[in-house]
């Protein structure tokens, strides 16, 4: 970045700066949402209509803002989410955004369809990562990625339940998305699988869904999943109580309060909406997180009171890549942990596990 330019003071500011880094297709690919786009705004629009009730006189000089997922200390409560073809954002890309998160102690969950392969990014990171996963039609397949992601050091797998099929995105519809040549779907074994090829009026991922990904999947495949791994798997895509304690009987580890950034089903629940609800459902017998929205330190807050161990922070960080590659990602997770921070003192708390429901109305 130009030193003569201001950085960005904030995680809104860098989406503003990425569209004019990034090529149309790209941007639109990334911000994109399914059909009108309702559940993208309402993701962000639930977090600022609840209120803070702030505790005072408690002496916050000195602060812990760490905490424990899936059995491991974690020096914050956040977590990169899965994105696909990172190196749209960047040339860099997930080996950049490996590098950022890791550099801050922050977990980066590695998408299926990455650019870069699951080796390298392992390599590249000092923090174990995790692995998300789509299962495909051919189970084969399913299982080489689970081999290869455990042997390559990542600490837990994250199964995308929320895509049986792929949502309508009509901005990439009208782009006929596709990856431009050099970039493929990199852990994927064949070239005839690597490619996604757009059609005129069409989505090249939107077809490559519609053809590989398996519609089929029940409570059943968790388990089956459990039995081809050691790993712990993280169900992600969850908004109900009762999707939530059925993820938990079937083995999950951990939950995933999602609505994919509301790039599927258009009208879902906001996140921090049905955050609760799950919560209460699981009852501490599995991790529960959250993403979709998360964009201002006070929105940390609020989701670990409402009972999440940590968020998943997904476009900020494209953003950040889009920039500034691997130091913009890091400056957006330093803007939004210094405003955790500064919003753990001035709500009255010295450690994550002090905030709780009271805090909010």
């Amino acid at each position: 970045m130009n030193e003569a330019v201001a950085r960005p003071l904030n995680l809104f500011e860098y989406e503003q700066r990425a569209t004019d880094q990034l090529a149309a297709f790209a941007y639109d690919y990334y911000a994109s949402g399914a059909h009108d786009e309702i559940t993208v705004a309402e993701n962000r629009q639930a977090f600022e209509r609840i209120r803070l009730r702030p505790h005072v006189m408690r002496d916050v000089s000195a602060r812990d803002l760490s905490t424990r997922v899936l059995g491991r200390a974690h020096a914050l409560p956040i977590v990169a989410a899965p994105m696909a073809f990172q190196r749209l954002a960047h040339p860099q890309g997930e080996l950049a955004l490996a590098r950022a998160t890791s550099g801050l102690g922050v977990t980066m969950t590695l998408s299926t369809l990455a650019t870069t392969a699951l080796e390298e990014v392992a390599a590249a990171a000092e923090v174990p990562g995790w692995f998300q996963l789509y299962v495909y039609r051919d189970r084969a397949l399913t299982r080489d990625l689970v081999a290869r992601a455990e042997a390559s050091g990542f600490e837990a797998l994250v199964l995308t339940v929320d895509a049986p099929l792929l949502g309508r995105r009509e901005r990439d519809a009208r782009n006929a998305f596709a990856l431009p040549p050099g970039l493929v779907a990199a852990n994927l074994p064949s070239e005839g699988l690597r490619h996604l090829e757009g059609a005129p009026g069409e989505s090249g991922l939107f077809r490559y869904f519609a053809s590989l990904m398996d519609a089929g999947l029940t409570w059943d495949d968790v388990a089956w999943l459990r039995s081809i791994t050691t790993l712990p798997v993280v169900v992600k895509g969850v908004l109900r109580g009762d999707d939530a304690a059925l993820a938990v009987e079937a083995g999950a580890a951990g939950i995933v309060v999602s609505n994919h950034g509301g790039r599927q089903l258009d009208t879902a629940v906001a996140t921090i909406d049905a955050l609760a609800e799950v919560v209460e459902a699981v009852d501490g017998r599995a991790d529960v997180l959250l993403d979709g929205g998360v964009r201002r330190g006070t929105d940390v807050v609020k989701a670990v009171a409402l009972g999440a161990r940590a968020v998943m922070l997904g476009r900020p960080l494209l953003w950040g890549l889009a920039v500034d590659g691997e130091a913009g990602a890091r400056h957006v997770l330093e803007l939004l942990v210094a405003e955790l921070d500064l919003a753990l003192a001035l709500c009255g708390a010295r450690r994550l596990e002090d905030l709780s429901a009271d805090l909010l109305r």
